[in-house]
């Protein structure tokens, strides 16, 4: 018999490189370090394909009985999204660092960032979490679906002052929701190592 090894500690470290990733674009492209954000090129492909994987394995596959199964579709679904993304947006800042033409992507994060909130919303209204669980998901689906709803601020070219203050904004956010994620992927690792199958 096959036994079922749950790996949502380490995807939830890789969500936590991805939005980290995320949040240093912001904040190298506000101070015009073009060298630093042609360097997140190569992580953000390896870190979105994890992330695409290890989402796709858990939308797909995770066994679980009906009472939790919708953490697949509230976990898996958009991390699998965000490592297409993520890998999209790597090619796109690859092929021009100084003049990055994101197309149709931060729009596309956007919607991604909505299917976040509305998981936000289902986790507080459906009780899928309770006591300190609620806190650091909630912080977790929050800042990061913020930050992605907000992802069109792209489009801003951060010469100005107010575009400079606005790619801070979203390198916060980001850096917020990298740190809630970090909580909670070790925070479960403990957990496994208490525990495992």
């Amino acid at each position: 018999m096959a036994t079922f090894v749950d790996p949502l500690a380490v995807m939830l470290i890789g969500l936590s490189f991805g939005t980290a990733i995320g949040a240093f674009y912001f904040l190298f492209s506000a101070r015009g370090m073009t060298e630093q954000v042609r360097a997140l090129v190569i992580p953000a492909i390896g870190v979105g394909a994890f992330d695409f994987m290890s989402g796709f394995y858990m939308s797909m596959f995770w066994p679980f009985p009906s009472f939790v199964a919708s953490y697949n579709m509230l976990f898996g679904d958009p991390l699998l999204l965000f490592g297409l993304l993520l890998m999209v947006l790597a090619v796109l800042v690859y092929r021009d660092p100084k003049n990055v033409n994101l197309g149709i992507v931060p729009i596309l994060l956007m919607l991604l960032g909505i299917y976040v909130l509305v998981g936000a919303y289902s986790i507080v209204q459906l009780k899928l979490e309770t006591g300190q669980n609620l806190i650091t998901a909630m912080g977790l689906y929050l800042f990061d679906g913020i930050g992605a709803v907000l992802s069109p601020l792209a489009y801003i070219r951060p010469n100005k002052t107010a575009g400079k203050y606005l790619y801070y904004l979203e390198f916060v956010l980001l850096g917020i929701g990298t740190v809630f994620s970090l909580l909670i992927g070790y925070i479960a690792l403990n957990g496994h190592l208490a525990s495992p199958p």
